[in-house]
Formats: structure tokens, sequence, C-alpha cells
């Protein structure tokens, strides 16, 4: 009996629950048609068709700006209506600064490896409707991932340091004289900024690009003057890539045929001691005087660290090659994503490219001008070519590359690539010096 009254229970308590979840189905089933949204297929002629299609392409979106198109901002909340100037003119006259920057880097071969990213990215920058500058877009995540948080500038210092070779340094000391006389340029760009209108600390941190680091122009940029980072980059940026065309025609109209002509001696022989504790001893003079340009001094020297103890050739090839190679498409890209018309045709912008271009041409000056006067000073034998004074800026090797090359117009005997890399590498201390000079002050 009990067992039947079991069974009788269980029975109900199943008849139940099977009836609530079919209950349940049977309403989120009518749930699920009530929200169903139909899409009702509405026939478009051909001509409505073509019509729809044109709307979405880029002449259409170029001929017939519109108020509601933002710009792509990498921080959205950054994003702005743009104007119909940039929306039309601007992007058509960027398009062609691009291919102008293509012809230099393919047809020129004025530093392809710099130049065609950077191009490149902004060609993709001023594509409309696309917005591959956007927190969402290509160029805008690569800018998010590197640029903004500093983190490439130091990769490329770690890469930087990886193919820097001391030595023509350590043979001829007198080298780091140039290096520093071609940070003037530094200094002078500080003073014209603050002329143009520009307070000290934002022309503090324009002022770098006088010493043509890219890399450090990043760095204190975000810390100066982060509203500032993409006009001071594309500067930056821009003129090293132009070194080749910058430098040449103030080198010869500050210097004699006959001082270009000059041949200096062979270097010393240096000891692999010499070229292991040098950086070791770069770091500990930063962390002691100037601690704030570590983050670049010290990415450097581990960089050079790990090159000179010739026990890691893998780490060391690695910096040399493939993260310094992967590094500079992703910077290239993201420096190029502020080539986008809103970006950079605008009053700022221009004026910081003026400021940056007198700067470079005041370094490259100062470092030809210093060479000449040490040469006051110095006997027959041990005069130095002044052509090597434009190398201690920071843009390396380029520069040295270009003293070597101008140099051999006129002697093509006369090789002067190891002496030039002497106040090359000079002049990349030189900037990350500055750069935590400047820091400091403003902390």
């Amino acid at each position: 009996m009990n067992k039947k009254v079991i069974l009788s229970v269980l029975l109900v308590f199943f008849a139940l629950f099977t009836t609530n979840v079919f209950a349940s189905d049977a309403a989120a089933t009518a749930h699920e048609a009530e929200t169903e949204v139909v899409h009702e297929y509405k026939p478009k002629s051909i001509t409505q068709l073509m019509s729809s299609f044109y709307e979405t392409t880029g002449i259409n979106a170029i001929l017939n700006p519109s108020d509601d198109v933002m710009t792509s901002e990498p921080n959205p909340e950054h994003a702005r209506p743009m104007t119909t100037f940039e929306q039309t003119w601007g992007r058509v006259i960027m398009i062609i600064i691009v291919f102008v920057l293509f012809y230099l880097a393919i047809a020129k071969g004025f530093e392809p490896l710099l130049l065609l990213p950077i191009a490149f990215g902004g060609l993709l920058a001023n594509i409309p409707l696309a917005h591959m500058g956007g927190e969402h877009g290509m160029l805008g995540i690569i800018y998010n991932m590197g640029i903004a948080n500093e983190f490439f500038p130091l990769l490329i210092f770690m890469g930087v340091g990886a193919m820097t070779d001391f030595t023509p340094l350590l043979a001829n000391p007198k080298a780091a004289i140039l290096g520093g006389a071609a940070q003037f340029g530094i200094f002078g760009s500080l003073v014209g900024a603050v002329a143009l209108g520009f307070d000290l600390q934002t022309a503090s941190a324009i002022s770098i690009i006088g010493g043509a680091d890219g890399p450090t122009s990043i760095f204190i940029a975000n810390r100066l003057a982060p509203e500032m980072l993409g006009a001071i980059a594309v500067a930056a940026y821009s003129y090293m890539a132009l070194v080749p065309v910058i430098q040449p025609p103030i080198m010869k109209a500050l210097t004699t045929e006959a001082e270009r002509k000059i041949k200096m001696g062979k270097l010393r022989k240096v000891h692999k001691l010499e070229n292991l504790f040098l950086p070791i001893l770069i770091l500990m003079l930063a962390i002691m005087f100037l601690p704030e340009s570590t983050p670049l001094i010290g990415a450097f020297a581990f960089g050079n660290f790990l090159k000179q103890s010739g026990v890691v050739e893998r780490l060391s090839d690695t910096m040399q090659n493939s993260l310094i190679n992967i590094v500079t498409i992703f910077l290239g890209l993201g420096v190029g994503s502020k080539l986008a018309a809103d970006k950079f045709l605008v009053l700022e912008t221009l004026g910081i490219m003026v400021i940056g271009l007198i700067a470079f041409a005041a370094g490259t000056a100062a470092g030809v001008i210093m060479a000449k006067i040490m040469n006051k000073f110095s006997s027959e034998e041990n005069k130095v070519n002044p052509l090597i004074g434009a190398a201690g800026v920071s843009a390396v090797p380029m520069a040295a590359r270009v003293v070597s090359k101008v140099g051999q117009e006129y002697d093509r005997s006369n090789v002067l690539l190891m002496h030039a890399m002497g106040p090359n590498v000079a002049g990349v201390i030189g900037s990350a010096v500055a750069a935590g000079v400047l820091l400091s002050i403003f902390k």
C-alpha cells in the first residue's frame, strides 16, 4: 500500500515538472517569435542599387562632405567633427604628400625602411569612412599599443644599442665634442618654440626634434606635452628620414672643397674591455645624475652590453634584426596615422614642422662649425674633416652614411664612415641626456 502511495506521489511530481518545462519552452518560443525581427526585402532597381553603392564610396565621401563625420582618434574622447576642408581638399593634399614620400623612398632611396611605413600609414589614415586611426582601427590599435605608452621608443633604443659600436668614439674621444655641439639644435628650437608662443614645457618637448631623434622625441612628448605627441613624432621622423636631403646642402655651404677632402688618420685599436664597460659606465652616470633619462639610456646600454659581451649572440642578433624590424614597422604605421589631414594640416603641426626643420639645420651647422673651430687648434696631422660634425645629430647611422657619401663625392678614396660614427654615437647619448635634463627641470 505504501509503495502505491509513494509511486502515485512521484508520478504527480513528474507530471507537474514536465508540464512546467513544456510551458516554459512554449513561453520562450512565443517570446522569440514576438521579438524576431522580420527583414522584409524591398526590391530595388539597378539605378537604386548603384546609387546605394556610390554613397558608400570614398569618392562620394570626398566630393560630398557631411557635418556628422568625426575625426578618428585612438582615444575617442579626443574626437571632434571634421571640417569640410579636412574631408575634401585636405585628404587630397595629404594623399599627394604621401605619394611624394613614396617617390623619395623608392626612387631616391631616402631611408625607405623608415619612410615607407610612415607614408603608408599616412595613406591608410586618409581613407574616408574606414576609421583606420580610431580606437578599434588598425592604426589606432598600433598607436595605443606602443606609442602612447612610450613602449616602442624603448624597444627601438634597445635595438639601436645592440647595433651601436662605440669603437670610433673610444678611439677618438674628441668626437664627443662634435656630438655635443650638434645638440645646439635642441636648445635653439627651444628658444624658437617659445618665441612662437608655445609655453616653456611644450617648447621643451618640441625642441628634441632638433636632435633628429625620433624615439627620444616620442618619449619626452608623452611626459611633457602628450597633446602634441602626434605632431612632434611626425616632425621628428620626417626629418630623420630626410637627412640625405636636408644635410648635404648645409654641409657644402659651410665648408670649402679643400676641407671636404681632408683625410683623417687611422683610428687606434680599442680593447674589448673598453667596449664592454662603456655602456655600464654611461648607465651608472645617468643613474647618479639624471635618473629621468635612465629608461632610454638603460634600454640603449642593455642592448649594447649584450652585444659587447659576445656570449649571447642570438639575443643580440634578435635585437639588431627581428625586434627592431618589427618595431620599426609598427612605429612607422603608428606615426603615419598622424598624417591624417585633420591632424597634419593644422597650424600647430605646421609650426612644429617649421621649428623642427630650422632646429635640425642649426644642429647640423653647429656640428660642422665646431669641427672647423677644432681644426684651428689642431696640428696638421690631427685635423678633422668638418663634414663629420654633421653626424653629431642622433639619426644613427643615417647621418654618418650621408657624411661618408658627401666626402666621397670629392675624393672617392676618402672613407669617413668610421670617423663619422664617433659623433653620431655621441649624438644619440647626447639627445637622451638632453631629454633627461628637460624632464628633470619640469618634474
